[in-house]
C-alpha cells in the first residue's frame, strides 16, 4: 500500500497531468479524484491517456471526500482552494497548485486577483536557497505559477549574486494553450490559435508579483504571448548587468546539484520541445553584444514543472520521499 493522495480538480489539464504522474509514482496511491462539471464521469472518458485509472469515477469536490487522504493536491481555479483547504484536517498535507496562497502581500493579491487574500503558505520552489528545508517542515505548500517558475529560476541566482540589476528586468514569455485551462474559450479555438501568436495581459500579468517576491526583482516588465502549441513555456529574461561576472557561470554554480534545472552547454539554446513531459527546466545565458544586457532563455513544460510535476516534487519532499520519485528529467520528442 502506498501513500494515499487525492486530486481535487482532476478533470482539468493540470489535474490530468497529476493523475498521469501519480500512476507512475512508486510510492503514491490514488485515493480519490474529484471534478466539478465532470463529476460522475470516469477518468478514462475525461483523460483517455490515463489508462491506469480509466475506470475510476470522479467524485464531487467536497472536503469530506478528500479528508481521508494523506496528502491532497488542489488543482482548482484561482480563488477556490482556500475554502476547500479550510475544511480539511490539519493532519492532511496539502499542495495547492492555484494562486491562493503564493503571495505574502495582500496588496499584491488585490492588484491581480478578485476576492480577498486567503493568507500565505510555504512557497513551493525547492531550488531557491533554504526553501527545500521549509517545504520539508510544512503541511501546507503553495505551488509556483508556470510563467513564474520558468522566470524565477532564470533570474533569482543572478540577483542574489549581485550580477543583475533588480530594478531593470524585462521578460517576454510564450506559453502553450494548456496554460489557459480546459474551459471552452473562443480565443483558444484551434482556428484562432494555429498559425498565430498573440500577446495578452501585457504589462499586467498576475505572475509578476510572484516573480518579484521570489526572485528579488523590484521592477519587472512582462509580456506574455500565446503560442500555437498545446504545452510549453519559453521565457526570455533580460536584465542590466552589475559588474562583469559571467551570468552563465553564476547559473551553472547555483544549479550544479539540482536534478531538474539544467544549464545547457555553451552555444546550445533551450527549446520547449525538449522539456515536454519532463520536470526539467533548461537554461542558457549570454551577454547581448550591443546593449551589454544579460539575456537568459528558459524553457519548461507548463503542465509539469509549471504545475503537476512541481506539485509532486513538493509532495515528495513533504512526505520524506526521494525528491525525484515519479518524475522524469527526460522529455518526449519529437
Amino acid at each position: 500500500m502506498g501513500i494515499r493522495v487525492a486530486v481535487a480538480g482532476a478533470s482539468g489539464y493540470a489535474g490530468g497531468e497529476l493523475l498521469r504522474l501519480i500512476a507512475g509514482h512508486p510510492n503514491l496511491e490514488l485515493a480519490v479524484a474529484t471534478g466539478f462539471a465532470q463529476a460522475g464521469s470516469t477518468i478514462g472518458s475525461v483523460h483517455p491517456h490515463v489508462r491506469s485509472f480509466r475506470d475510476v469515477v470522479l467524485a464531487k469536490t467536497e472536503p469530506a471526500v478528500l479528508a481521508d487522504a494523506d496528502l491532497v493536491f488542489l488543482a482548482l481555479p484561482h480563488g477556490e482552494s482556500a475554502a476547500v483547504a479550510a475544511q480539511l484536517p490539519e493532519s492532511v498535507r496539502i499542495v495547492d497548485i492555484g494562486a491562493d496562497f503564493r503571495l505574502k502581500d495582500p496588496a499584491d493579491w488585490t492588484k491581480y486577483y478578485p476576492g480577498e487574500h486567503a493568507g500565505t503558505w510555504t512557497y513551493g520552489l525547492p531550488e531557491l536557497p533554504g526553501q527545500r528545508e521549509l517545504i520539508a517542515a510544512s503541511t501546507r505548500v503553495a505551488n509556483t505559477g508556470c510563467y513564474a517558475v520558468t522566470t524565477i529560476l532564470a533570474l533569482a541566482p543572478l540577483i542574489a549574486a549581485g550580477v543583475a540589476d533588480p530594478d531593470d528586468v524585462v521578460v517576454v514569455a510564450s506559453s502553450g494553450t494548456s496554460g489557459a485551462g480546459r474551459a471552452a474559450k473562443q480565443h483558444l479555438l484551434a482556428s484562432e490559435v494555429m498559425g498565430s501568436m498573440t500577446p495578452y495581459k501585457v504589462g499586467a500579468h498576475q505572475h509578476v508579483a510572484e516573480i518579484k517576491q521570489a526572485s528579488g526583482a523590484r521592477t519587472l516588465s512582462m509580456t506574455p504571448v500565446l503560442a500555437p502549441m498545446p504545452r510549453g513555456i519559453l521565457a526570455t529574461v533580460a536584465a542590466r548587468p552589475l559588474g562583469a561576472a559571467d551570468p552563465r557561470a553564476v547559473l551553472a554554480a547555483a544549479y550544479a546539484d539540482e536534478p531538474f534545472v539544467h544549464v545547457l552547454p555553451e552555444g546550445q539554446w533551450p527549446q520547449t520541445g525538449a522539456t515536454f513531459g519532463s520536470n526539467s527546466v533548461h537554461l542558457q545565458a549570454t551577454a547581448d553584444i550591443d546593449s551589454g544586457r544579460i539575456v537568459v532563455v528558459s524553457a519548461s513544460d507548463n503542465l509539469v514543472k509549471g504545475a503537476a510535476g512541481q506539485a509532486v516534487q513538493n509532495a515528495n519532499i513533504m512526505l520524506g520521499l526521494p525528491e525525484t520519485a515519479g518524475l522524469a528529467i527526460d522529455g518526449i520528442a519529437p
